[in-house]
C-alpha cells in the first residue's frame, strides 16, 4: 500500500498491527517500507517490526506481535532494556517457531545480524530495503536525513537464511512507558527473479466486487469521521477555527528547536575556546619578551671566546612557532563564529528545518572537533619542561656560628659568677669574725660528720659528742 497507517498512537503501553490478507508465496522478494517515528522524549519504546510468517501472526509481547512466530522478523528497537546503550539498533531475529524471544536482553543473543541506526525524530521518512535473495536476507537503511528516497546505507546481511515459501507480511508496534507515534507512510513489495528466468503467469487478481466492496467501506468510514469533526465543532464552538494538531509542538518545529538549541551551545562553547586562546596567546607573548630578555643579557655578558648559546635560540623559536598556530586557531574560530551567526540568521528568515541548516550544523560540529584537536596539540608541543627556570638563590650564611655562641655563653657566666664572689666577698667582710668563725667550724663539723659515715663506723655516739664539744668549745 501507499497511504498512511498509524500502527499505534502515542499512548502508553499500546501495540498494533497490520498483515496482509492474502499470502505471498514469491521465491526471491524485495520489501521497502517507509515510515516515522516521532516522540516528544530523548528515549522512545518500545520499537516497530516487520515480519514475514508463515501465518497471520496475533497480539503479543513481541512489538505488538505474537511470540515463537515461524519466520523472520526484523525489528527496529528504540529501547534499552539491557542497559549497554546500544540502542536505537536494527535487529534481524529468525524463528522456527520454538524460540522465546529474550526481550530483556533487546534480543541480542538471538539475533542473526544487527547495525545501530538511530531512526527517530528524523526530518524525512525512514526507508527500509529488506531483500530475499538466493537464501540471503540483506537490509538496507535511508536515515532520513535526505529526501532522497534511493540514499540507502548498508546495515546488515545474513547468508544461509531458511524462511517459509509461503507466508504474510505484517508490520507490527508497540510502546511501554514511554510513548511513540509509529506511522507506516508506503509498503511496496517487489518480486525478484534470475537473470534470463521467464516471468510465472500473473496470479489471479482480486475481483471486482471485491474491490467495490472494499472502496464502499472506505467511503462510509470517510463520511463517519467528518460526520463526527462537525458535531465535534458544534458542540465546542471555541475550539472552532483551531485544528489539533496546533496544539501541540511538531516534529518539524521540535528538529528547528533543536537546531537552534545545539547552535546555540556551539556558539558559548566558541566563545569561551576564544577567551582560553586569548589567555594563552598573553602568556605566550610574555614568555617571548622574557626569554629575548635572557638572550640579550646572556650576549652582552658573553666573552668574545665563548659560543652563543642555542638552547634559548631553540626556545624563542619555538614559542614563536606555537604563537603563530594559536594565530591561525583564533582566525579559525572567528570564522567559525561568522558563519554560526549567518546560519542562524538564515534560519530565522525562513527554510528552517531544510536539509541545509541540518547539514550546516554538522560541519560546523565538525569544524569545532577539528579546532579542539588543533588545540590539543598545540598544548602537547609546547612541553613545560623547555621552559625557562629562574637560577637557584645562594644559601644565606648564619649570623652567628655555634663556637663565638658558647665562647660568648662562657665569658658572660664567669662575669657573673666572679661579680657575685667579689659582692659576696665584700660583704662577709663587714659581718662579725665570730660569726665567721662558727660558720667556718659548723663546716668542719659537717665535713667529719659526712667522712664518719664513709669510714663506718659502727656507732655515731662519739660523732655526735665531738660535735657538742666543738660546739662548747667555741
Amino acid at each position: 500500500w501507499s497511504f498512511s497507517v498509524s500502527v499505534i498512537p502515542p499512548l502508553s503501553r499500546c501495540w498494533g498491527a497490520v498483515w496482509t490478507k492474502a499470502p505471498v508465496s514469491f521465491e526471491h522478494w524485495e520489501a521497502e517500507v517507509a515510515f516515522r517515528v516521532s516522540g516528544r522524549g530523548r528515549m522512545g519504546a518500545d520499537g516497530l517490526a516487520i515480519w514475514f510468517t508463515a501465518g497471520q501472526g496475533l497480539e503479543g509481547r513481541v512489538y505488538g506481535a505474537a511470540d515463537q512466530w515461524n519466520g523472520v522478523g526484523i525489528f527496529f528497537d528504540s529501547f534499552d532494556n539491557d542497559g549497554k546503550k546500544n540502542n536505537p539498533a536494527v535487529l534481524v531475529v529468525g524463528n522456527n517457531g520454538k524460540l522465546i524471544y529474550d526481550h530483556q536482553n533487546d534480543g541480542t543473543t538471538q539475533s542473526l545480524g544487527t547495525c545501530l541506526r538511530d531512526f527517530r525524530n528524523k526530518p524525512y521518512p525512514v526507508r527500509a530495503k529488506i531483500t530475499y535473495y538466493q537464501k540471503i536476507l540483506s537490509v538496507f537503511i535511508n536515515n532520513g536525513f535526505t529526501p532522497d528516497k534511493d540514499d540507502y546505507e548498508f546495515c546488515t546481511r545474513v547468508e544461509n537464511m531458511i524462511i517459509p515459501d509461503t507466508g504474510y507480511f505484517g508490520i507490527s508496534a508497540a510502546t511501554g512507558g514511554l510513548a511513540d507515534d509509529h506511522d507506516v507512510l508506503s509498503f511496496l513489495l517487489f518480486r525478484l527473479t534470475e537473470p534470463g528466468q521467464n516471468l510465472p503467469p500473473p496470479e489471479k487478481e482480486i475481483p471486482k466486487e471485491e474491490k467495490d466492496k472494499y472502496q464502499e467501506e472506505f467511503e462510509n468510514f470517510q463520511q463517519e469521521l467528518d460526520k463526527r469533526k462537525e458535531e465535534f465543532q458544534k458542540e465546542h464552538p471555541d475550539v472552532q477555527g483551531q485544528l489539533i494538531e496546533d496544539l501541540f509542538e511538531s516534529v518539524n518545529d521540535r528538529e528547528i528547536r533543536q537546531v537552534f538549541e545545539g547552535q546555540n551551545r556551539i556558539h558559548l562553547e566558541i566563545k569561551q575556546l576564544s577567551r582560553q586562546l586569548a589567555m594563552i596567546l598573553d602568556e605566550q607573548r610574555r614568555y617571548v619578551s622574557v626569554i629575548t630578555e635572557e638572550i640579550s643579557k646572556r650576549s652582552s655578558q658573553a666573552q668574545s671566546g665563548q659560543a652563543p648559546s642555542h638552547e634559548m635560540e631553540t626556545i624563542t623559536n619555538t614559542q614563536q612557532e606555537v604563537l603563530r598556530n594559536l594565530n591561525e586557531v583564533r582566525n579559525s574560530l572567528s570564522g567559525s563564529l561568522k558563519q554560526l551567526a549567518m546560519g542562524q540568521q538564515q534560519g530565522s528568515a525562513g527554510g528552517l528545518g531544510s536539509y541545509e541548516t541540518v547539514q550546516h550544523f554538522n560541519d560546523i560540529k565538525e569544524h569545532l572537533h577539528v579546532v579542539k584537536r588543533s588545540i590539543e596539540h598545540i598544548i602537547q608541543k609546547n612541553n613545560p619542561a623547555e621552559k625557562v627556570k629562574c637560577p637557584e638563590l645562594p644559601a644565606l650564611p648564619p649570623c652567628l656560628s655555634t663556637t663565638h655562641f658558647v665562647i660568648f655563653i662562657v665569658v658572660q657566666s664567669l662575669l657573673f659568677f666572679g661579680y657575685v664572689m667579689y659582692k659576696s666577698q665584700q660583704e662577709a667582710a663587714a659581718k662579725n669574725t665570730c660569726k665567721l668563725s662558727i660558720f667556718v667550724n659548723f663546716q668542719f663539723v659537717c665535713f667529719l660528720f659526712a667522712n664518719c659515715k664513709l669510714l663506718y663506723l659502727k656507732t655515731e655516739v662519739f660523732c655526735l659528742r665531738l660535735v657538742f664539744f666543738l660546739i662548747l668549745d667555741f
